[in-house]
Order: C-alpha cells, then sequence, then structure tokens
C-alpha cells in the first residue's frame, strides 16, 4: 500500500473532496491526483512520463466520460499495467457489462458512506492486481465492499 500513484477521474467536485479527504485520512505514502473529466486524465497520461497505478473513473462527465477514457486507455499499450477502476453512481448491468468488455479491472458504485469510502480504498490499494485481473469474470468485477 506504499508509494502508490492513484488518478480519480471525477466531474463532481464534492465528490472529488470527499475522496481526497479519505484518501488522506488514510496516511499512506501514495499520492493522488485528481482531473475533472477523461480528457484532462489523457492529457495528463500523455504528459508524464511515469504511469499511475490506478485510476479510479467515474462514468458520467462531460466533454470526455469514463467509458470513452477507459476505451482510450486501453487502445494505448503503454497504460497496458494501469489497474482502471470504475467508480459511479451507476448500478445498471448496462455500464457493468460495457466497462468490462472495455478492460476496466473493477466496478465500484460509489459508497454513500464516509467509513466505507475508506475501506474501500484501503482494499484497492491493498490488491493484489496481478492475481485479480488473471482471475477477471463478471463475478470479480463488481467489487464487493
Amino acid at each position: 500500500m506504499k508509494n502508490l500513484r492513484i488518478c480519480l477521474v471525477d466531474d463532481d467536485k464534492d465528490d472529488r473532496e470527499t475522496f481526497q479527504d479519505a484518501f488522506n485520512e488514510l496516511n499512506s505514502d501514495n499520492v493522488l491526483m485528481t482531473f475533472k473529466n477523461g480528457l484532462e486524465a489523457i492529457d495528463y497520461l500523455n504528459a508524464i512520463e511515469d504511469v499511475p497505478d490506478i485510476i479510479f473513473l467515474d462514468l458520467n462527465m462531460p466533454i470526455m466520460g469514463g467509458l470513452e477514457t477507459l476505451r482510450e486507455i486501453r487502445k494505448n499499450e503503454r497504460y497496458k499495467l494501469l489497474s482502471v477502476v470504475i467508480y459511479s453512481t451507476s448500478s445498471s448491468e448496462k455500464d457493468i457489462e460495457e466497462t468490462l468488455v472495455a478492460g476496466a479491472n473493477i466496478y465500484i458504485t460509489k459508497p454513500t458512506n464516509y467509513r466505507v469510502l475508506k475501506d474501500m480504498l484501503t482494499k484497492v490499494m491493498k490488491m493484489n492486481w496481478q492475481y485479480h485481473t488473471s482471475e477477471l469474470d463478471k463475478d470479480t468485477f463488481v467489487f464487493a465492499i
């Protein structure tokens, strides 16, 4: 859980701030960068040398939404090891199916409880991504908090 570089892409300012607060309370050596839409995140990814470890993507955003951002990420070989977490208020089967097919690693419905959010962040940051990705199916894709 140390020294991870994490991105959050979410157009909702309150959700970004709550995520940032929960992240900061974990007292980790991890770094969080936040973006308001997928285009900002893609521009950032293309401008840096070291690819982040995990990116949390909201689905419903203006300019470039989460699914479009996910597809853009998965087109680029440079980002093949980037773990993508869909982080959305939607629990629609269609959204879950589309993001699984498009190459996301996990689907998380945004928790409404702050303690649950912190627990989710802790679990995601401690996750063995190599094992999780190799065993991926619809049952393991939807992350139970």
